[in-house]
């Protein structure tokens, strides 16, 4: 990949084909899979396939199974959704709004990586999510290698993280260790953004440990 090109967002693709081509250069089963993440298996084939779009925290289970980085699934024209491409305005290692990768998840969580190229070392996003929607489900905090930094830009945010529960308005930022079970969900009528960071997440051999 040419690391002074943007992504080209013009071809409709999915981030199934990139999960599926991960686990089977691993020799895993979608059975095995689907234990370590805590999922159904006709889920994971489901997702694979590009019949369903995956929630965050299965996703954040998948990628640590997987032994991949956020940022692999944005590479090389695997965003879940398309976009109209534009001449980029800049070159090198600039992002313009609408030539960024994206990824959108269940219930309409959006993310924009904010790097030209998969980058190992940290996950640089925005993250969007609307109203009423929420990064898992109460009961199923999620955790991972790495820490997070989270700078929230309009809405309001809420973050659970271990017993904590904190409510971010624009201007708010957070830190935390990804270890600690962690939630984000939308608090209002508008949805929730925010700028968000992930560093070290694929040191993480642990496998994800939801709920």
């Amino acid at each position: 990949m040419d690391l002074t090109q943007a992504p080209e967002l013009s071809t409709p693709a999915g981030i199934g084909e990139r999960l599926r081509e991960e686990r089977n250069r691993k020799g895993m089963t979608v059975r095995e899979i689907a234990r370590r993440v805590g999922v159904s298996p006709s889920l994971i084939s489901q997702i694979e396939r590009d019949k369903v779009t995956p929630s965050v925290s299965t996703l954040w289970g998948l990628v640590t199974v997987l032994g991949l980085t956020m940022s692999d699934l944005f590479s090389d024209g695997t965003q879940a959704s398309a976009q109209p491409a534009r001449p980029l305005e800049v070159e090198g290692p600039v992002t313009v709004p609408g030539n960024r990768a994206v990824i959108n998840l269940e219930t309409g969580v959006h993310w924009e990586r904010l790097t030209v190229a998969t980058d190992h070392l940290v996950e640089f996003l925005t993250v969007e999510y609307p109203p009423g929607a929420a990064s898992c489900d109460e009961d199923s905090l999620v955790r991972h290698g790495g820490k997070e930094y989270g700078y929230v830009t309009g809405g309001r945010l809420g973050v659970q993280v271990g017993f904590e529960r904190y409510d971010l308005g624009p201007g708010d930022s957070i830190s935390f260790d990804s270890s600690s079970p962690h939630r984000l969900w939308t608090i209002g009528p508008e949805p929730a953004e925010a700028i968000w960071v992930v560093v070290g997440r694929q040191s993480d051999g642990r496998g994800p440990a939801i709920g």
